[in-house]
């Protein structure tokens, strides 16, 4: 069964910079598992990593989206799978868990899991769709963002075609592993993580992220497009409206990102088999290197 390394955890908590030592020790490569970096131009709002901090590893699911494409977990799992196929050692950096999941364990999409139609829910805004699945399936509810409207609208969707949710189509599929698979997970104390997130929000607005997405409003992008929905798009929407201040884009950035890494820590607890570590103890780091690297020597 192939091998394929998975350096997972929430955001701003070392991924890239792990993910980059590793596939330097093992001879692999890298798969983004980013929903965002996908995206052409969204570069500095993403945490995309830059060309000089690649190490000379190649890096693949980088930059293959125009912003108004859409970018489904399906998406992910065919051509993830393709390059697991296509590469001697692939490492998976980031990523939402579900993208993970469905790449890494026999994940099958069912044909009601197609886009939902939005004129059977025209006119309700996304706070009064999201009210509505927390009350008819509060499962599916936790794992969506209130603004991912078409998330939304495909669970709601999948109760009204076959009766069951979401969450129940997805606990009825066994979802056994077709990777011999190593999930590695950084974390740290949560304060701490906390304060390099805001941290890198902050480095984000000095490397010129209000610029950028300037730049991409001044090329034709909407914050309806799929690209612009992501962390650190959407919340300068009401800014380029008049209706707040810079700071306060920069504070709900900070918040969103938090809360993101929140969901990220209990998705992964409750449904992955991670092997945590703590990525800003150089000894504990040590000891998830060797650990690694005694998984990969026992396929040999």
């Amino acid at each position: 069964m192939k091998q394929v390394l998975v350096i997972a955890g929430p955001t701003a908590s070392g991924k890239s910079d792990f993910a980059v030592s590793m596939a330097q020790k093992l001879g692999g490569e890298i798969i983004s598992g980013d929903s965002i970096q996908v995206y052409r131009g969204m570069d500095i709002g993403s945490g995309k990593i830059k060309p000089e901090e690649m190490g000379g590893i190649p890096h693949h699911l980088l930059d293959i989206r125009d912003i108004r494409e859409p970018y489904s977990v399906s998406d992910f799992q065919k051509m993830a799978r393709e390059l697991i196929e296509q590469i001697d050692m692939p490492v998976i950096a980031g990523g939402t868990g579900l993208y993970l999941k469905a790449c890494l364990y026999d994940y099958t999409f069912s044909p009601e899991e197609t886009p939902a139609e939005e004129e059977s829910w025209d006119g309700w805004s996304n706070e009064a769709l999201y009210a509505q699945l927390l009350k008819e399936d509060p499962v599916s509810a936790e794992k969506i963002h209130p603004n991912n409207r078409q998330r939304v609208l495909r669970a709601l969707s999948i109760l009204r075609r076959t009766g069951r949710t979401k969450s129940e189509t997805e606990a009825a599929q066994k979802h056994e592993p077709v990777y011999d698979f190593y999930i590695a997970g950084c974390t740290m104390e949560r304060e701490v993580l906390y304060e390099r997130i805001n941290q890198r929000v902050e480095k984000m607005f000095a490397d010129g992220l209000e610029e950028e997405v300037r730049t991409l409003i001044r090329q034709g992008y909407t914050f309806a497009d799929p690209g612009m929905k992501g962390i650190g798009y959407r919340e300068f929407e009401p800014y380029l409206n008049g209706s707040c201040s810079l700071e306060e884009v920069k504070a709900e950035i900070q918040k969103h990102s938090r809360n993101y890494a929140k969901r990220q820590y209990t998705w992964l607890n409750h449904q992955m088999p991670v092997h945590w570590f703590v990525s800003n103890d150089p000894e504990d780091r040590k000891r998830a290197e060797a650990e690694i690297l005694a998984w990969k020597e026992k396929s040999l």
